[in-house]
This record gives structure tokens, sequence and C-alpha cells, in this order.
């Protein structure tokens, strides 16, 4: 399936986790700026809030909050400016950051990647370690209650959990970025794997549709892998570039793109995009909940 791709913005420092507004802006984190920011068709591209450090995702809250997994500051050999501590945020619509979660079930946390609220309003996020692939460290999978409490619901050896969504029956998918797996977690279970993606497709962030299939945003795979719930294979959408993470708006599929990663030769590089694609399917209505 090829992608008939509206271009939103250029210029963007790595623009991961974006969700949609009460208003219908698209908000989003751009790691390179530490900042959180949004667009719309009448203000474009615009500063929402500074967190500091580097923030990996967002996903707006119940409370009109915007919820951040902040991995410290780190993306690879990238430092930020004002590093922070690996947390979750909290940003709110007159631009105050604080941060609400730095420990869970007596860990620390390593570097918070994607969040999800589940449907009875905890929120699920991945904490891989750094990403390298020669010498692979513990990925987590934990979940924060509304009151601010919490549980690690899976700890996987030499894993990197990435992408993370809730399901509507209180499962939750996550995918692994290091093998490229797909696994689905159960409440009180461990993580099942349920399929495995082409060996050039790098999983990173996901979403599901009213179908109840998934929306797989493959890191150098150029697209979007297409599974059914229980893992069977549909469709690869060619979105070239390299799609780091997703939401649908309506029946079209919000992406945030790295930019072309042959063209790349800085060390910060400011060529990710925004875009628009008409998919013909509605998303599965986010969760919203809130962390006092």
């Amino acid at each position: 399936m090829k992608a008939h791709i509206e271009t939103l913005a250029t210029g963007l420092g790595h623009p991961e986790g974006p969700d949609i507004l009460p208003d219908g802006r698209i908000v989003m984190v751009e790691t390179y700026t530490s900042k959180i920011i949004a667009w719309s068709s009448t203000q474009g591209i615009h500063d929402y809030a500074d967190c500091g450090g580097g923030p990996n995702a967002c996903r707006v809250g119940s409370d009109g909050a915007v919820y951040i997994t902040q991995n410290g500051g780190t993306v690879g050999t990238w430092r930020a400016k004002v590093m922070s501590v690996p947390s979750i945020q909290k940003a709110w619509p007159d631009g105050r950051v604080e941060i609400i979660v730095e420990e869970v079930d007596g860990y620390k946390l390593q570097a918070p990647n994607d969040l999800s609220f589940g449907p009875d309003g905890r929120l699920f996020f991945t904490d891989p370690a750094d990403y390298l692939p020669e010498d692979r460290g513990l990925g987590r999978i934990f979940a924060v209650n509304p009151d601010g409490t919490g549980e690690l619901l899976d700890e996987i050896p030499a894993a990197y959990p990435n992408g993370i969504v809730a399901e509507a029956g209180g499962t939750v998918v996550w995918v692994d970025s290091y093998e490229g797996g797909v696994y689905r977690l159960r409440p009180g279970g461990t993580s099942e794997k349920i399929a495995q993606l082409p060996e050039t497709h790098v999983p990173d962030g996901l979403k599901i549709d009213e179908n109840g299939n998934l929306w797989i945003t493959t890191y150098k795979g150029g697209g979007v892998d297409i599974l059914k719930a229980d893992g069977t294979y549909i469709d690869f959408l060619k979105t070239g570039g390299v799609p780091l993470n997703c939401v649908f708006e309506g029946e079209n599929l919000i992406i945030t793109d790295f930019g072309d990663i042959d063209t790349l030769s800085v060390a910060e590089p400011m060529e990710g995009r925004l875009w628009r694609i008409p998919v013909g399917v509605r998303g599965m209505e986010l969760f919203r909940g809130a962390i006092a």
C-alpha cells in the first residue's frame, strides 16, 4: 500500500509520540530541543512547553495536562543542553512542567520511552536502558496508578521495549526494537510474543484502529506494518523516511518522521517531518487518565 502523504511541517528535531489536544491541535515532543511542541493549520509549529532533558513521547491526560516520558537527556551521542532525570513529567497548557514519577515499585527509572493510559486510568509505559545493540540492557514495563503509586509489570533481559498501547480488555501491546518482536502483556501475566516483524523493520511506535488492528511505525523500515490483533500480518503502508510514532486523527494517520536518514550528516539533525496520511479507518478511541 502506497501512502498519500500530506506534509504538515518540516525542520523538526527528532519529533516523537504525537497526540491530539482537545482543541484539535497535534501535540508532540521534539527531543533535540527538549520541548513539547504543537501544530495547527492556523499557527503551524509552535511551542507548548519546555521540559528539558530528552522527551520521548507524550499523551494527553483527562485533566488537560500532557504527560511525558523523559529519558533524562540522552539519545545515542546526543546530550541535552539542560539535563533532567529519567521520569514521567506533566506539562500544563500554561507551560508549567513538573516531574511526577522518578521511581516505581522501588525501581529508579532508566529512560522512559513511550506511554499509554489504560481503561482503568492507569498509565502504562516502557522503560528501556540505552539503545546499545551490542550490549543490551534490561527492559521494563511499568504501570502507575492515579494516586502515583505503581508496579513493575514485566522485566525483560536484553530487550528494548519501545512503543506501547493499551487495549480495551486491560492488556497492553508493546514492541521490542532490538529483535522486532510484538508482545502482549495480560494483567498478572508475562509478555507473550504475538508477531515477528521483517528483519529490516525496527518497530518504534504503534496504535490500534477501530477494528483492533495494530499499526506499527518501523524505524528504517520506511513505513507502517499493519497486523491483526492476533499478530497476523495484513499489509505494509509505505511512506519512506524514518517513521517514529503515530496517532489517529479521524480517518487519517498522523506520523512523526525523523527525516531521510541517508542524507543526515550532523549530530542533531533537524530534518524531521510531521505527516498526515488518509488511511480510510478510524483509530480506537484512546483512553485518558490523570496522575495526582
